[in-house]
C-alpha cells in the first residue's frame, strides 16, 4: 500500500508539505517585522490573503499583528468582499488602512481614457501615494509564482527603486534563505511570504484550517454572459453587449479583484474540500481562466509590476 491507495498516509503527507509551507511564511512574516520599521500586509479580503492574516496570527498572536492591514480600492469591488474584508479587521482588533482610486482621479493623478475603462491597473498609483503617505518600506502580498510568468520571476523580498519600479535584472539573490534587506531612502521592498505555494495548496490549507472566505468563492447562481472565453458576470459595470446571450450558472470565482476584469467559472464546488478536487484536475491557470484584464499584452502584468503594480 502506498500515498495513492492509502488516504491516512495521503493525509499525512499533505500536511507534512502544508506544514512546511506554513512554516516558511511564518518565517518572512517574522522577518518582515525584524528588518523593517514601517511594514503593512495588503489585505483585499480574497483568499491569499486571508491565508497570509491566518499565518500572520500563527506567527504573532491573535490581535498582536504588529502592521496594518491596507487595501487599494478600485471602488469596484464586490461588495461581499469589502464587506468581508471589514468584517474580518474588526474581529483580529487590525489597524486597516484603505485608500481609493476614485480618490486620484479627483487628484488628477488617475485619468481614464474612457469612463468605461477598468480601474484595475490604475491601483499602481493609488499604491505608490500610500506608500508615499504612511512612509512604508515594505508591503507584504499574498502573490504567488504559479499565478502568472512575470510573478514567476519575483523574489520573495522584491526590490522597489525610488519610484516603486520593479526592475527584474536587479533582484537580489536570496540563496538559504538569506535576505539582503538594505534600502536607500525612498525605496521599499514587496514581500511574498506565500510565493511557493500553488492555488492547490491554498486550498488544502483553507480546508485544514477551516477559514472563512467570502460566499463568491462557492457555488452559486450568477446571471453571466459567454466573452471571449469566460463568463461574464452581468453586472452595471459589466452589462450584456449587444447579440450577448444572458444565461444563469451554478458559477464560483477562482480569484476576486476588480468586477470589471473579474470573471467566475463554471463549477458546483461548495465547499473548500469539492474545490480542492476540482483544482487537481485544473488546466488553465487561476489568472488565464478568470481574468480579463490578462487577455491582451498591452496590460501585461510585467509592464504593470514595472509601473509599480503588485
Amino acid at each position: 500500500m502506498n500515498a495513492r491507495t492509502d488516504p491516512q498516509l495521503l493525509t499525512k503527507l499533505s500536511n507534512a508539505h502544508l506544514d512546511a509551507l506554513e512554516e516558511e511564511t511564518i518565517f518572512i512574516l517574522r522577518e518582515v517585522a525584524a528588518a523593517f520599521e514601517r511594514p503593512a500586509l495588503l489585505f483585499s479580503g480574497g483568499k491569499d490573503s486571508l491565508v497570509m492574516l491566518k499565518c500572520a496570527e500563527k506567527a504573532f498572536g491573535v490581535g498582536r499583528i504588529p502592521y496594518p492591514l491596507l487595501m487599494i480600492d478600485t471602488g469596484h469591488n464586490f461588495h461581499e468582499v469589502t464587506d468581508f474584508r471589514d468584517q474580518r479587521a474588526k474581529e483580529l482588533g487590525a489597524e486597516l488602512i484603505v485608500r481609493n482610486v476614485e480618490d486620484s482621479m479627483k487628484r488628477g493623478t488617475v485619468r481614464l481614457a474612457h469612463p468605461g475603462e477598468s480601474r484595475n491597473v490604475h491601483q499602481s498609483v493609488t499604491l505608490l501615494e500610500a506608500i508615499e503617505e504612511f512612509h512604508f518600506d515594505a508591503l507584504i502580498g499574498g502573490a504567488r509564482r504559479d499565478e502568472e510568468k512575470a510573478r514567476a520571476k519575483e523574489r520573495i523580498f522584491s526590490h522597489r527603486d525610488s519610484f516603486g519600479q520593479w526592475q527584474p535584472k536587479a533582484q537580489r539573490p536570496e540563496l538559504w534563505t538569506l535576505f539582503n534587506t538594505r534600502l536607500q531612502p525612498g525605496e521599499h521592498f514587496r514581500v511574498f511570504p506565500i510565493s511557493n505555494w500553488t492555488e492547490l495548496d491554498v486550498w488544502q490549507y483553507i480546508e485544514r484550517e477551516q477559514i472563512a472566505l467570502p460566499s463568491l468563492y462557492y457555488a452559486h447562481q450568477r446571471q453571466v454572459v459567454e466573452r471571449k472565453g469566460l463568463l461574464v458576470p452581468v453586472t452595471e459595470l459589466t452589462p450584456a453587449r449587444d447579440g450577448e446571450q444572458v444565461i444563469e450558472k451554478t458559477v464560483r470565482f477562482r480569484t476576486v479583484g476588480d468586477i470589471t476584469c473579474t470573471c467566475p467559472v463554471d463549477s458546483p464546488a461548495a465547499t473548500a474540500a469539492e474545490i480542492v478536487i476540482e483544482t487537481l484536475a485544473a488546466d488553465v491557470s487561476e489568472r488565464g481562466a478568470t481574468r480579463m484584464d490578462d487577455k491582451t499584452s498591452d496590460a501585461s502584468m510585467e509592464k504593470r509590476k514595472k509601473d509599480g503594480y503588485f
